[in-house]
Order: C-alpha cells, then sequence, then structure tokens
C-alpha cells in the first residue's frame, strides 16, 4: 500500500489520547470526540475500499526487531475488518453516553468517589478510552505474532485503570482481579510466543510473520502445546468458563461505557485471536482440542444465562449474559462448519452492538435511581417509558428475537453446529430460551409494575437528547442489519472459506444432497 491506512487508522486515536495530557477542563471532551469520529471516517473509508475475496489487504510491513524475528507487520481480512468496524463505532457512542461519567459525584450517593478520586477528571476518562481503542485496532490487524501480543497485554492496562479509577464502590477489588486474569493468561501465551521463536528458528530464519509461520511443519506434540499456551489466554479474555470469574465483577464495577469496551471490545480480542492464531497456526492441534473447546462452550452458554436469571445487580446481570454469548461464538468457531464460522464472526459484531445498547439504557436507569440493584426498581416504565423501552428493544436483540440482528448471526451458529455437532447445538438451544427468562425477568422487576415509592423519588425524568443520541446509532444498526447483513457477509465468507481450508476441514455433506446422488 502507497498509503500506511491502518497505521493511522490506529494511531489516531492514541495521539487524541496523548493530547488528552495536556488539554485539560471543557475542551477536552469535545476533542476526545472529534478524534473518536474522525476514526470512525477512516475505518468507513477503509471499508469501502476492502475488496471482499482479495485475501489480506492494506498490507504493511517492515523488519522491526531482526533477530527475534518480529515485524511491525499489519493488515485486515473480512473478519479483522468486522472487528474494527465495531471498535470504530461503539467508542464515540461510549463518549457521548459517558458524557459526565467522570465529573464529581455528590457526597452520598451510590458508590460516591473516594477522597482523591475525581483528581482524574474527563480528560483522563476519554484519554483511556482512546487507548482502548487504539491498542485494539492495533490486536484486530496485526499479522505478526510479537506485534499482536504486545498489543494484546498492553490493551490490560488502560481498562485496568478505566475500572480502578471510575468503577463503584468494590472497583480496586474488580480492577485487581481484572488484571490478574490477563497477565495469567498473557503469561502463558508468552511461553508459547517464545516457542514458535524456537520452532521457526530451527526451521532456518527466526520470524513471528503469521504468513512465514503458517508454513512451517510443527511437530504434532509441540503444536498442540503451543496451542494450549494461545488457547488459555484467548480463553481468559474471551471470557469462557472456567476461566470466567473476572467478567462479572468487572462488569458490575464498570461505569457503563467502560462495561461497553469491555464486552465489545478488549473481550472480542479473544474470539479474534482464536480464529486469527490459533486456527492458522496450530490447525491438527485445533481439530485435537475441538470435543474439549466444545464442551467448554456449551457449559458457558447454559451456565453464563442461569448466573444472569439470579442475579441481583444489572451490570452483573448483562456481564453473565455475556459470557453465555461468548459460548456461541466459541462454539460456532470450533464447529469447523462455514456457516457457524461466519455466524461466530456476525455474532461479535451484534453482540457489540446487543450488550452496548443494555448496558447504556440500564446505565442510564441506575443513574436515575442511584442503584444497580433490580430490586429497588419496579414501574419505571410509568415514569421513563422512552427509557425502559430501549431497555427492552435492547434485552430483545440481546435474546436475538427475530428481525434483529442477533437472531441472524445466532441461527446461523446454531444451525452451522447442528450439521456437524448436533448434540452440543441441542443443549446449547436451552441457551434460547434461558436468555429468554433472564431478559424478561429483568425488565418486569425493572420496568412493569406499580411505581415504588423509591423511583418516584429518584427517576424524575426521561431519556434526554444526549442519551437518545448515544442509543440511536445502536438501535439503527441492529434493525438493519437485522434485515440486510449481506455486505457484512460478504465480507466474512471468504474469509472463513481460507480459513477452513487451511485448518482442514470441509463442510459436512446435506444429507439430501447424499440421498439424491
Amino acid at each position: 500500500m502507497s498509503f500506511p491506512w491502518l497505521t493511522v487508522l490506529a494511531l489516531l486515536p492514541l495521539v487524541g489520547a496523548v493530547l488528552m495530557l495536556v488539554v485539560k477542563g471543557p475542551r477536552a471532551k469535545p476533542l476526545a470526540l472529534a478524534f473518536s469520529l474522525a476514526t470512525l471516517v477512516l475505518a468507513v473509508v477503509v471499508a469501502l475500499q476492502y475488496r471482499p475475496g482479495g485475501g489480506m489487504q492494506f498490507v504493511e510491513q517492515v523488519v522491526w526487531i531482526r533477530p527475534l524475528g518480529a515485524h511491525y507487520a499489519l493488515g485486515l481480512d473480512g473478519i479483522g475488518l468486522t472487528l474494527v468496524l465495531l471498535t470504530a463505532v461503539l467508542t464515540p457512542i461510549v463518549m457521548i453516553a459517558s458524557w459526565n461519567d467522570a465529573e464529581e459525584r455528590k457526597p452520598g450517593e451510590t458508590d460516591a468517589p473516594e477522597p482523591g478520586r475525581n483528581k482524574w477528571g474527563p480528560a483522563a476518562f476519554m484519554g483511556l478510552v482512546l487507548c482502548i481503542e487504539s491498542f485494539g485496532l492495533f490486536a484486530f490487524t496485526s499479522i505478526d505474532v510479537f506485534l499482536f501480543y504486545l498489543f494484546f497485554e498492553v490493551i490490560l492496562i488502560p481498562m485496568y485503570f478505566l475500572i480502578g479509577a471510575f468503577g463503584g464502590s468494590r472497583r480496586s477489588y474488580a480492577a485487581g482481579k481484572f488484571l490478574l486474569f490477563g497477565l495469567f493468561g498473557g503469561f502463558v501465551m508468552l511461553a508459547s510466543v517464545i516457542g514458535l521463536y524456537v520452532v521457526s528458528a530451527r526451521a532456518g530464519t527466526p520470524s513471528y510473520l503469521l504468513s512465514d509461520l503458517m508454513r512451517l511443519d510443527i511437530p504434532e506434540t509441540t503444536g498442540r502445546w503451543l496451542f494450549v499456551g494461545f488457547m488459555v489466554a484467548f480463553a481468559i479474555k474471551a471470557p469462557l468458563v472456567p476461566f470466567h470469574s473476572w467478567m462479572p465483577d468487572a462488569a458490575e464495577q464498570s461505569t457503563p461505557g467502560g462495561a461497553v469496551l469491555l464486552a465489545g471490545v478488549l473481550d472480542k480480542v479473544g474470539t479474534f485471536g482464536m480464529i486469527r492464531f490459533c486456527l492458522y497456526l496450530f490447525p491438527e492441534a485445533s481439530r485435537w482440542a475441538t470435543p474439549v473447546v466444545l464442551t467448554l462452550a456449551t457449559v458457558s452458554i447454559i451456565y453464563g444465562a442461569l448466573m444472569a436469571i439470579v442475579s441481583k445487580d444489572l451490570h452483573r446481570l448483562i456481564g453473565w449474559t455475556s459470557i453465555s454469548h461468548f459460548g456461541f461464538i466459541v462454539l460456532g468457531i470450533f464447529a469447523f462448519t462455514s456457516q457457524s464460522m461466519v455466524g461466530s464472526t456476525l455474532y461479535m459484531l451484534n453482540h457489540g452492538l446487543s450488550t452496548a445498547a443494555l448496558f447504556l439504557a440500564a446505565g442510564f436507569m441506575i443513574k436515575r435511581r442511584n442503584s444497580r440493584q433490580i430490586g429497588d426498581f419496579g414501574g419505571v416504565q410509568k415514569v421513563a417509558p422512552v427509557l425502559t423501552g430501549l431497555l427492552l428493544f435492547a434485552g430483545l436483540s440481546t435474546m436475538a428475537l427475530p428481525g434483529l440482528s442477533s437472531f441472524v448471526s445466532e441461527f446461523m451458529v446454531l444451525g452451522g453446529t447442528f450439521s456437524r455437532h448436533p448434540a452440543f447445538a441441542s443443549i446449547a438451544t436451552v441457551g434460547i430460551v434461558l436468555a429468554a427468562l433472564y431478559v424478561l425477568i429483568m425488565y418486569q422487576r425493572t420496568a412493569t409494575g406499580p411505581v415504588t415509592e423509591q423511583v418516584r423519588e429518584h427517576v424524575t425524568s426521561d431519556l434526554g437528547t444526549r442519551e437518545r443520541l448515544a442509543l440511536a446509532p445502536l438501535v439503527l444498526l441492529i434493525l438493519v442489519l437485522g434485515f440486510f447483513p449481506k455486505p457484512l457477509l460478504g465480507a466474512i465468507e471468504p474469509t472463513v472459506a481460507a480459513t477452513m481450508t487451511h485448518v482442514g476441514v470441509s463442510d459436512p455433506a446435506h444429507p439430501v444432497a447424499e440421498e439424491g446422488r
């Protein structure tokens, strides 16, 4: 490429984050929003230039650390493009929705800041959001294992401070637990990263380029051990049961905007890594591990949904739903059918949109009631009908109601999985029923019934203009992609086809087609 599109795209929000160090006061927030919108425009420009079926595009590659074989190498395929667009869309939405989240709260409010907490201020909040966007974009476009590992690790830092500096009353515990789990996964992955260096060096010239590593003939046992190192790290990030326990705490204690970035961007690095690195670098090991991974994915679907049903905290409930939905994503990846893998990639995008709408709508309701406890609500729809209407819309999208975007991806995941693994698909289908339960029970307990005394006292207004502006793009995208997902599917399908070929699997023959032969 004559112009480094991907470098500029990923560096733009980082430049904005650096400016947040020197720009203070009321100018910080508009400036940060301007950088996020500029990044979104550039991401759309890149998407319009992307040619479906053209392989890895916008490739930039220079030697970085020659003795290690590390390169500064970026590239974009259909799966990466989907997540780049998701990241670019969510960031300005988070900023608009969180416009006042870093402002000082009055003494006595729920989760009121401890002395010195507000020294961070709005500029720091916006700077951390921009850092997460930048590091996420680098991760989704890296085609060098060493470069990817760098951003896989460094993205933990701004998220840690976003939880620890701006979160709820147990923010220090949640942020510390999040960081410890993330660092443990990174250390396990580092062992496999070093192992790849050894393997490539023995083959001739050390290299971390994805294209070079894919050509290596890695011994079966070695490949399986290296796969486990990567898979454990990605399962923690995803999060997949039993590596999931940090997620409900982090979601509960995050601000609504922080929770959106956590589930919509940072966690997607895990599922993206499963496709980009586990499947591409270790195809034999990926097939070997399939029964275990499918079992863990199915357990995640059911367990996450059951825990969501019994959750009493709104943010924690949504955190558990994400664990259930990530189970669907991993199920589709390792079912190894074109339909399920395309569905998983689309699921990553749709989950990001639906969960963002759910976190933000719940956050707006929590801010008014000054409580996250479901039992402290009741009858909110009578005093804030637009807010509760959008909460219900987001919930219906989360449970994959036909006509909304999540339905397409969930149907593809289950349909594709059923064609090869009917038992796992049948069990996973129970998650759909459980999703209806946790969404409708949550809505019933918070929005319906008589208006409680506490709600009447605290919830005195419906959504304002800024809040509606934050939710409007999510509603529009959920509706449009529910009826017209073809453009995204057209970009994803060729990449999935190439992945399936490399892994050495093909779609199972259709029974009807077999009978007709």
